[in-house]
């Protein structure tokens, strides 16, 4: 693998330097290196960050290749600058045997755009009954290490309670949807203001509120890890600031979309904005951002979920939950938080690199930027300013709720041990 020299960078923000690969790793970081036959790539004013690694990423195969497939989410992946993904167990056959968790870990080993690692089942079929095979599907060669429902939440208590005291045995962690079902039944967006004029059903924010304080108790009385899906109230925030400062061994994400869209969306009747967990109101959203920044929401995670066409076109109640995330969630999150001052470059390579890698223990992922790491890098022009066009992406389906909303930054360049998967914002 030829030597790659990357000229100028702002690593993580900071100082303009010179980043060498040499193969799959980076042999030096410092100031005016050169290295005679190294391909160049000049990336003054830009910010050079760690792979992102997304905890929450629906690639929807095997079972609805219509909506996504392998290939195609993690093009998008390294479109929007991701070296490693964690894919979602809720496909069909649902990810809860080591032979369905091993197919989807090999379809990404064999399309190389990527890092693939599979998310297990907690529960057979997502029915929430009897324990899936969660040894059987660590110890797979797709060396499973978080477990999730997700789409459904593992509303028993006692199968919630056993499921974290399996995982601890080996390290794992269940990452819960926190959706209480009988609250939610027939819920169509957030319970407001805005659902009762608009008179849809509520989704009270409670419903997400009382799973999640069920479930840092029942983490603490077992004394295991547990990691909360899709964040999206202030409620929730002040729960899991309340477990941590506690001692307890929680971790909680947020989406790119809850740190921007509003239920106010929802008045357009645009199914685009239909999603689980609902949009939330103004002071969720400045909550929301408010934890990120300060530590109690640990993570951004994209919780990519491609739809079809056919299952958006239509109206609000038929309509699909769920948006895609990949190649926008690094422009949001520039919008958000560090537009806004908020955080700084380092503290979303923290957020979106380092943290997911070691919650999944994504190993060689979330490295620092230095020589002797592994060559898993993203470049972002952050002075771009563009209006979202869904035609261009990668992904499969084009359910995002930004087309044709300016968003500041753009990847141009991804690598994933060296090599370019990305370069000048088209694949490779």
């Amino acid at each position: 693998m030829s030597k790659i020299l990357i000229r100028g960078a702002k690593v993580l923000g900071g100082e303009p330097q010179d980043v060498l690969i040499d193969g799959e790793t980076i042999a030096e970081v410092g100031t005016a290196l050169s290295d005679e036959g190294a391909q160049v790539v000049e990336a003054a004013g830009k910010v050079l960050l760690p792979g992102l690694v997304d905890l929450h990423t629906h690639l929807r195969e095997p079972g609805r290749e219509d909506s996504e497939t392998v290939l195609t989410g993690t093009r998008a992946a390294a479109s929007g600058g991701f070296t490693a993904v964690f894919a979602m167990a809720n496909t069909f056959p649902v990810a809860d045997t080591a032979g369905v968790v091993e197919q989807v870990w090999r379809l990404g080993k064999e399309h190389g755009y990527c890092d693939v690692q599979p998310i297990g089942a907690v529960t057979v079929g997502l029915e929430g009954r009897k324990l899936a095979e969660l040894g059987a599907m660590h110890e797979s060669a797709a060396g499973v290490t978080v477990f999730s429902d997700d789409g459904k939440c593992v509303d028993d208590a006692v199968i919630m309670r056993r499921a974290l005291e399996y995982v601890k045995a080996f390290g794992g962690v269940v990452a819960q949807h926190a959706q209480e079902p009988r609250l939610t039944e027939g819920a169509q967006m957030n319970e407001g203001v805005v659902s009762a004029e608009l008179g849809l059903g509520g989704w009270p924010a409670v419903a997400e509120e009382s799973i999640i304080a069920r479930d840092v108790l029942l983490a603490e009385h077992v004394g295991s890890r547990v990691h909360i899906c899709h964040l999206s109230t202030a409620g929730s925030v002040e729960i899991v600031r309340w477990a941590k400062s506690r001692g307890i061994d929680v971790t909680a994400e947020v989406t790119p979309h809850h740190l921007l869209l509003t239920d106010e969306m929802v008045r357009t009747y645009n199914p685009v904005y239909k999603v689980n967990p609902p949009l939330r109101t103004e002071r969720d959203v400045m909550a929301l951002r408010e934890a990120l920044a300060d530590g109690t929401i640990d993570i951004v995670a994209t919780d990519h979920a491609p739809h079809p066409h056919e299952d958006k076109d239509c109206e609000w109640a038929a309509a699909a939950m769920g948006m895609v995330g990949l190649e926008t969630a690094l422009s949001v999150v520039q919008a958000t938080m560090v537009d806004t001052g908020l955080l700084t470059w380092a503290g979303v390579a923290e957020r979106m690199s380092v943290k997911p890698a070691q919650i999944g223990r994504a190993g060689g992922h979330g490295r620092p930027v230095s020589a002797g790491e592994p060559a898993n890098l993203t470049l972002v022009d952050t002075a771009y300013r563009g209006s979202v066009d869904p035609a261009g992406f990668a992904s499969r389906s084009r359910n995002t709720p930004y087309e044709g909303r300016e968003l500041p930054g753009r990847v141009t360049h991804t690598w994933l041990r060296g090599k370019a998967t990305l370069v000048d914002g088209k694949l490779t």
